[in-house]
């Protein structure tokens, strides 16, 4: 029998009954009462003392998303993995923090899956920062992804044995559905309609500043800083240079210095609770990029990326407007030499004047 039952309703319910971590959920039988069927089909739920009944299409109401999720549970569901559980289950934690959770940017709510060339890549963004993730896989595919439809596969992925991904659908190259089979569950998500942002254009190759920095550390650093804000929003400022990264309050009420490897000297304002959440994702140690005070700032470990936009200063635009006011740089000398010496114009000549005798006095006669 099929059921279709709020996600979100049942969630809660399950929860609410606690006091026993086993939950058996079964068809109801014609051994109920009629006050309990009353003719329609329903699941029934016995967790410890409690027994309930939940009818078919239960908790969904006219402005339930109509979002589709099939989970088959089964006692033996031999696959043949071809991407490691801890793997998968790692990239969807580290992309979804950084999902958008305003109603009105429903395609940046996705995340992104993408396989191609021998790739799965993991794509969120919410317009201040992009996170990417990629991964080995053998297959072609993509789907569009709810946030919401995501939450707590991580931690079901990360118990599981062996995990297998693929895509359903009759073109590769539009969202189709995603499915991934563990050894137990099926999850298949119907993709969302469509197109997701060129977020490759979005991340920035060329640099001046770079650092290798602890995140542990910097991370002690902000929760320290974030103490002595004002407010929620605590911007921090950024000085990389001399092995190590000045982090400091704008208003001066204090500052950390984090050890790092650093090449080039460079300046940025990050909001402080973006940072703490890029360096939570990144983990250990991670590599900072950075081409001035007004670009987009790049982190990276081991195949994974988070783009942060950074807040504008006064002392960004001042340096901003110093490179404008420098002169592009040219490979041509200030006087270029030409490549051919030109012929010689032939000079005019002058007429020579006719030479003329000198006239003799006139002898006397």
């Amino acid at each position: 029998m099929d059921f279709t039952i709020g996600r979100r309703g049942l969630l809660g319910y399950l929860k609410a009954l606690g006091g026993s971590n086993i939950v058996k959920v079964v068809p109801s039988t014609d051994s109920a009462s009629g006050s309990q069927t009353n003719g329609h089909k329903r699941l029934k739920v016995i967790c410890g003392a409690n027994t309930s009944f939940l009818s078919d299409s239960q908790w969904i109401g006219e402005k339930t998303p109509m979002t589709i999720c099939e989970v088959r549970v089964s006692p033996n569901n031999t696959i043949v993995p071809n991407i490691g559980s801890l793997e998968i289950a790692e990239a969807i934690a580290r992309v979804l923090p950084f999902t958008a959770k305003e109603d009105d940017r429903p395609i940046l709510q996705c995340v992104y899956f993408m396989a191609k060339e021998g790739k799965l890549t993991l794509v969120s963004a919410d317009g201040f920062r992009l996170a990417v993730v990629i991964l080995d896989y053998d297959g072609e595919g993509q789907a569009l992804i709810d946030r919401a439809e995501l939450q707590g596969i991580a931690n079901a992925l990360k118990r599981a044995k062996r995990a297998r991904i693929s895509f359903e659908g009759e073109d590769v190259t539009k969202p189709s559905s995603l499915i991934i089979d563990t050894e137990l569950i099926r999850y298949k998500w119907v993709s969302n309609g469509g197109q997701y942002p060129d977020y490759e254009k979005l991340i920035p190759t060329e640099f001046n500043t770079y650092a290798h920095l602890d995140t542990v550390e910097a991370t002690k650093a902000i929760s320290s800083l974030k103490v002595l804000a004002d407010s929620k929003a605590y911007p921090i400022d950024l000085t990389i240079g001399d092995g190590k990264i000045v982090m400091a309050n704008p208003d001066d009420k204090g500052q950390a210095d984090i050890v790092a490897d650093t090449d080039g000297e460079g300046y940025v304002r990050i909001d402080g609770s973006y940072l703490a959440s890029v360096l939570k994702a990144c983990g250990g140690m991670v590599d900072f990029s950075l081409t001035n005070a007004l670009s987009p700032i790049l982190f990276s470990s081991n195949g994974y990326q988070v783009v942060v936009m950074p807040m504008i200063t006064d002392k960004a635009k001042a340096e901003a407007k110093a490179e404008q006011a420098e002169p592009a740089p040219t490979d041509e000398p200030a006087e270029p030499a030409p490549t051919e010496p030109e012929p010689a114009k032939p000079k005019a000549k002058k007429p020579k004047a006719k030479k003329q005798k000198a006239k003799q006095p006139a002898a006397a006669k």
